[in-house]
């Protein structure tokens, strides 16, 4: 897998592909693309990739399994096995992409709803449930897979992002660090700070914005005058637009951005255009406040359905794969499944663990009232 990102050096070009600039929606800007919602496959100046058949395989699997695991804690969770869930349908193209283009020595720091990248990393799926069902804080540890826990907290974890890339920077090491976050985030105090110090101090980390249009209810155009990317040039470093559903541009973006972070470049900002075909969490109900034609309008722009028409174009994959992917996803929900109702529920008293290193007289206090509170029930079904 190759990626060229500079503007001089003039990109490849294949005999049966159309080249040129993708056209901008109007009132929007131009983005970066390299596969069509139809599944032509384009050029673009400033970035190309090559990819052999095996690995475009790769990257439709894992957008199917995703989406398929996602699926599946939806309905888990409207069964009562979750407390909640957020969704990525839809962004598959650009949480795998991203995820595919770091190394494994690259650190990540997520939200709550980067499955696709946790995929990417080697989290277990199964493990990204514990804390939406309430039965641990976190469920993996960080540094087996350089993937941080998941953060509810918007926007905060751009600035865990920055530190830790300033530390890398200041250890000399070359690996990259790359935070994500939403066009929600992107409003919040956390996320300018970050920008400034990543920018005062060169750190390299990329910040990768998954627009998807909604933060909750609020439509974009209200939280910003101008294209999330731009926001970038007042902090002093570049940002670009790239479609979130072509997960080839998003590859070929985010892999030329960790690779300017990784040479003392310093950090950039990917606003990566998609749309959140779903509720927010399954807390939310969308069709209070966007209509039915707009999620219409971008099911048309599906980024496993645009990838399976160019596989299926060049001839690069055929029925037997795709029946043999189900045939995975039927089973990926299984284990899914069985792994959610059989997670053991934690210890009551272990909450009060861990808060203080060496005692405390009211966490004493509250750990007794708790303890004498629970052995109420055992004695009333006596």
């Amino acid at each position: 897998m190759t990626v060229d990102s500079t503007a001089a050096r003039k990109p490849r070009r294949s005999s049966s592909k159309r080249a040129g600039k993708p056209a901008a929606s109007p009132g929007q800007p131009e983005l970066v693309q390299l596969l069509t919602p139809e599944g032509v496959r384009v050029e673009h100046p400033d970035y190309s990739i090559d990819l052999t058949p095996e690995e475009l395989r790769g990257l439709y699997r894992d957008m199917v399994l995703t989406r398929r695991f996602d699926a599946e804690a939806t309905t888990l969770q409207r069964q009562g096995e979750l407390g909640l869930w957020a969704s990525l349908l839809g962004q598959e193209a650009a949480q795998i992409g991203s995820g595919r283009a770091t190394r494994p020595d690259d650190y990540v720091f997520p939200t709550y709803r980067e499955h696709g990248v946790a995929w990417c990393r080697g989290v277990d799926p199964t493990n990204l449930l514990g804390m939406f069902r309430g039965v641990n804080h976190g469920g993996w540890d960080p540094n087996e897979n350089n993937f941080h826990l998941y953060t509810i907290v918007i926007g905060s974890q751009a600035l865990h992002a920055t530190g830790y890339a300033m530390g890398v920077a200041k250890d000399g090491a070359d690996s990259a660090v790359i935070a994500y976050f939403g066009d929600g985030a992107s409003s919040q105090g956390d996320v300018a700070e970050a920008f400034t110090f990543s920018a005062v101090y060169n750190a390299p980390v990329v910040f990768f914005c998954q627009n998807n249009q909604w933060a909750i209810s609020e439509p974009t155009e209200r939280q910003t005058r101008v294209p999330l990317y731009q926001r970038a040039q007042g902090y002093g470093f570049p940002g670009v637009r790239v479609d979130g559903n072509d997960v080839l541009a998003v590859l070929a973006v985010t892999k030329a951005a960790l690779e300017r972070a990784r040479t003392g470049q310093g950090p950039m900002l990917i606003e990566a255009f998609t749309y959140r075909m779903g509720a927010h969490t399954t807390s939310d109900d969308p069709t209070k406040y966007r209509r039915d034609e707009e999620r219409e309008q971008w099911e048309a722009k599906d980024p496993i359905l645009r990838l399976r028409a160019y596989l299926e174009s060049e001839g690069n994959a055929d029925e037997t794969f795709f029946a043999g992917l189900e045939t995975e996803a039927d089973a990926l929900a299984k284990r899914v499944r069985d792994a959610v109702r059989t997670m053991p529920d934690p210890d009551d008293m272990a909450i009060f663990e861990n808060i203080y290193a060496d005692g405390h007289a009211l966490v004493d206090e509250e750990r007794a009232q708790f303890a004498a509170y629970q052995a109420s029930f055992a004695e009333e079904s006596n």
